[in-house]
C-alpha cells in the first residue's frame, strides 16, 4: 500500500545520529545516496518494500512537523517497543508517550510516542494477537 514515508530535517548529521541507532533496534538500516544533489537518509529492512527517508525540504525552507502527523514503525515484540523509545530518549528525543498496552485502539495495542530532535512525532507498536496469530 505505501511506498515510502518521508519526514524533513534541518540537520542530516544529527537525523544520522538519532535515526541510526533507533531504527536499527527494529531492524532498519541505513542506504544512503551519495550521489544525489539533494541527500537524503534513507532506511529499510530486507524483507520490506516500504523505506522511510529523513530529508531537508526540496522547496529549500525550513522543515517543519505536521500537526496531526504521525509515523508508526510496526514491532513484534514489547520488548522491542520498550527499546525504541529507552533509546530516542536517550539520544534527545521528546515524550509523547511512554510504552504502555493502549485498549482504547484494540486489547493488543502496546505503543510508544516520542518526538524526534527535529518535533517529527514517532510511535512503534506491537499488535502481539495479530503479529503472531493474525498476520493478513
Amino acid at each position: 500500500m505505501l511506498s515510502h514515508v518521508m519526514v524533513g530535517s534541518n540537520d542530516l548529521v544529527q537525523a544520522r545520529e538519532f535515526y541510526d541507532p533507533l531504527l536499527g533496534c527494529i531492524g532498519l538500516h541505513r542506504h544512503d545516496d551519495d550521489d544525489s544533489d539533494h541527500p537524503w537518509l534513507c532506511y529499510a529492512a530486507p524483507q520490506e518494500k516500504i523505506i522511510f527517508l529523513v530529508c531537508s525540504p526540496f522547496d529549500q525552507n525550513a522543515a517543519a512537523p505536521g500537526n496531526g502527523t504521525m509515523v508508526a514503525f510496526k514491532a513484534h515484540s514489547h520488548e522491542i517497543v520498550d527499546q525504541f523509545y529507552a533509546i530516542g530518549m536517550a539520544l534527545g528525543a521528546f515524550d509523547e508517550g511512554a510504552p504502555a498496552l493502549r485498549s482504547q485502539y484494540h486489547d493488543y495495542f502496546y505503543g510508544a510516542y516520542l518526538r524526534d530532535p527535529e518535533g517529527n512525532k514517532l510511535c512503534c507498536v506491537c499488535h502481539d494477537h495479530f503479529d503472531k496469530d493474525e498476520r493478513p
